[in-house]
């Protein structure tokens, strides 16, 4: 594993003081602090706040001990996981009450069903996405020179040139289009938090009592269930289990009684504003696909 792995993971540990990760390789007391050369007299420097903590170690530790602080037995996340199911207004109404300690935070849950969806998809092959074999007609290329981009600005000859440019390097090497595209997908997926927040912003204005940080605890806790709920579809399928793409149909369910749960809605007003929340969401789905589409071509070096 290259070097680029080894600084993301030692970013992750050196997250402590927001996740809470156990300190099993601190300085000495006395040593010099790595980034203001003051003597440490504990696992933080006192002055400038750095851990003290010494990140120089294989990459098989970093990710050993990075799995082992979140998946460790007696860790929240298993006694989170049954409640997000189960009751997902009671944990994040509880979250929001500041009875929090017996559940984990709501973006480390994100951020972790968010690698496990990737993981999965990954190993199962499911998230693989292939281009299909393009029979490249002669005719293609006086096609794609004939290109017109319809939009009258002084920026019009250029956008047409990058796109004539960018497209035909995108035909002519797919694979590569579709690399630079899963390059950026991690990325591009976190954006669906605020989205939804913003979302629920706008259909619960007129709602008292609820603040743009309530409507992120809510999303959080939601899509982490939808993204549990893509696992083990993945999972089931990946063993064989014709049809597990059916347990989808507990994802409206499971949204309707989280969200009647946390904001007190009736079914109606319930049912009203998921509607208004799924459509929201779709048109934001197809925006994120397009600006990914454009960075996987602008991925594309000549």
């Amino acid at each position: 594993m290259g070097d680029e792995l080894e600084v993301d993971v030692a970013a992750g540990l050196a997250a402590g003081g927001f996740v809470r990760w156990r300190r099993k390789h601190a300085l000495p007391i006395g040593t010099p602090c790595y980034n203001c050369r003051t003597p440490l007299k504990g696992p933080w420097c006192y002055a400038c706040g750095q851990v003290g903590e010494d990140f120089h170690r294989s990459s098989r530790l970093l990710i050993w001990e990075f799995l082992e602080n979140v998946f460790d037995a007696d860790s929240r996340l298993w006694r989170t996981l049954p409640r997000l199911v189960r009751w997902p207004a009671d944990l994040t109404r509880d979250y929001l009450a500041g009875r929090r300690a017996p559940q984990l935070p709501p973006l480390r849950l994100f951020l972790v069903v968010l690698l496990l969806v990737f993981v999965v998809g990954e190993i199962s092959g499911i998230g693989d996405v292939s281009m299909p074999v393009i029979h490249h007609d002669p005719g293609d290329d006086a096609r794609l020179q004939e290109l017109r981009v319809n939009i009258y600005a002084p920026w019009d000859a250029a956008l047409t040139e990058w796109t004539k440019a960018h497209v035909g390097r995108a035909l002519a090497h797919p694979d590569r289009f579709v690399a630079a595209m899963g390059a950026w997908a991690h990325d591009f997926a976190f954006l669906t938090l605020p989205v939804s927040a913003l979302v629920l912003s706008l259909i619960f204005i007129f709602r008292r009592g609820y603040l743009l940080f309530d409507h992120l605890i809510f999303s959080m806790h939601s899509l982490a269930f939808q993204g549990l709920l893509c696992v083990t579809c993945m999972c089931l399928q990946a063993v064989g289990l014709e049809g597990a793409w059916w347990l989808l149909l507990a994802s409206p369910v499971h949204l309707f009684v989280h969200m009647r749960g946390v904001y007190g809605t009736g079914r109606f007003g319930t049912l009203l504003r998921m509607l208004v929340l799924f459509i929201a969401s779709l048109i934001a789905f197809v925006i994120v696909m397009l600006g990914l589409v454009l960075v996987g071509l602008a991925e594309l070096k000549a």
